[in-house]
């Protein structure tokens, strides 16, 4: 049977995805290797949600291109941008992220093919790596955000059956993965597209009822939809099996500028939704992106998010500079000039590393609870606390997917550091 290689880039979304072609082509035999040179078939998923990770994508094309081997581009970019593939790889197959579960008929087509949309079949994966089981509820959102170029390449909203993530969750439970991922563009969105009779929290309750020791991270999800199932939301971060974890992007600290975004709430909105998780889920995380730069964001605007970032303190956020995405609303906008950008996410970013630093020095000195998913450098173990702050232990004794007392011995603005108690 033909050896088949298989390289990924982007979100847990696009990782899912790759774990979908994975098992569609073991389960028809295909072998898999580590490396583009020793392969027949070389699949490259894509991602192209900045600038930045385009060009990484095209260079990368080439030379994959270049081996002269069959080469399927998967992904967004595939999705988004088909003609900018084309262009550098004419013979390249191309799979868009909604097309996935047809991975087995483009890698068995002699000739080349071309599967940008379609109505998925709804696979979920049963392959996963290490400790985490990444688990997709849903395809596409809601919203229609000026700034995305995701939303070209994953059109529709398509929640998953709940029954087919209960079941590819046990799956991989019973084979030893200790954290469930739950993912999506939009997690909260769930169900939309299905009337509303269910929702993302009858997901994770369904997932939290399985027999085992594990964890479910619950994914990304706007404050809109979150806002429109709150308080069933909150009752399932006090499930003793989800994380006290929430990654809300937020985007602007800004009215005017989410207005350009078109995003569907307004900061006072945001504010109330994260107080009120916070009042009634004890140690949660809320996690959150933020855009610096796009179109429209003056100095007030600039200094209302660093205002937001003082106030909320968040543990974590994503911080990027706004690239240009083609085909979006915000590319025909008057754009801000790159040397205020990189000013403007270099104050943001030395303001977030102080909050998140500050946070994280709390923990040093205590006692938590830890459960270990992944390895990590020079022998180490990396564990999660019940809110999802990663902690790198530093013992080689440490074995994964096991609850550890960890005492917290040092705190960085990423991470903690601790031995076995």
């Amino acid at each position: 049977m033909k050896n088949v290689y298989i390289e990924t880039y982007g979100c847990a979304l696009n990782r899912a995805d790759t774990y979908v072609m994975i098992t569609l082509l073991k389960n028809e035999g295909y072998n898999f290797v580590e490396n583009p040179e020793g392969a027949d078939i070389i699949i490259l998923n894509t991602c192209a949600v900045r600038l930045e990770t385009e060009e990484r994508m095209k260079q990368r094309i080439r030379e994959l291109n270049k081996l002269s081997k069959k080469l399927i581009v998967a992904g967004c970019m595939s999705g988004a941008e088909p003609a900018t593939v084309l262009s550098i790889a004419p013979n390249a197959s191309l799979i868009g992220p909604q097309s996935v579960e047809k991975i087995v008929d483009v890698v068995e087509s002699k000739d080349r093919k071309i599967l940008l949309e379609g109505d998925r079949a709804f696979m979920t994966p049963r392959v996963f790596d290490g400790k985490i089981a990444i688990i997709p509820v849903a395809d596409g959102c809601a919203g229609n955000c000026s700034f995305c170029i995701t939303k070209l390449a994953r059109r529709k909203l398509r929640s998953y059956p709940l029954r087919e993530i209960v079941e590819a969750a046990k799956y991989s439970i019973q084979r030893g993965a200790k954290e469930i991922e739950l993912t999506g563009q939009d997690t909260a969105a769930y169900g939309l597209d299905l009337g509303g009779s269910i929702k993302l929290t009858d997901v994770v309750n369904a997932v939290a009822e399985l027999e085992g020791d594990f964890m479910i991270r619950i994914g990304m999800m706007t404050p809109e939809q979150a806002i429109r199932i709150i308080d069933d939301l909150i009752e399932v971060l006090k499930n003793p099996k989800v994380y006290k974890f929430v990654h809300l992007p937020v985007q602007s600290g800004d009215d005017r500028v989410l207005k350009l975004m078109n995003r569907k709430y307004t900061i006072e909105e945001y504010k109330n939704l994260v107080s009120e998780i916070r009042s009634k889920v004890p140690f949660v995380n809320i996690t959150t992106d933020i855009i610096i730069g796009h179109p429209g964001e003056d100095e007030e605007a600039f200094n209302n998010t660093l205002l937001l970032m003082k106030e909320i303190r968040f543990e974590r956020i994503h911080l990027a500079m706004y690239s240009i995405r083609p085909n979006t609303r915000s590319a025909s906008l008057p754009q801000i000039p790159d040397n205020i950008k990189k000013m403007r996410i270099q104050i943001a970013n030395k303001l977030y590393e102080d909050i998140a630093l500050s946070i994280h020095s709390d923990y040093v000195g205590v006692i938590s609870r830890v459960i270990t998913t992944e390895l990590g450098r020079k022998g180490s173990v990396i564990g999660r606390l019940v809110n999802y702050i990663p902690v790198v232990i530093k013992n080689e004794n440490a074995e994964l997917g096991k609850w550890y007392d960890v005492k917290i011995t040092e705190a960085s603005f990423y991470d903690l550091r601790g031995v076995l108690v």
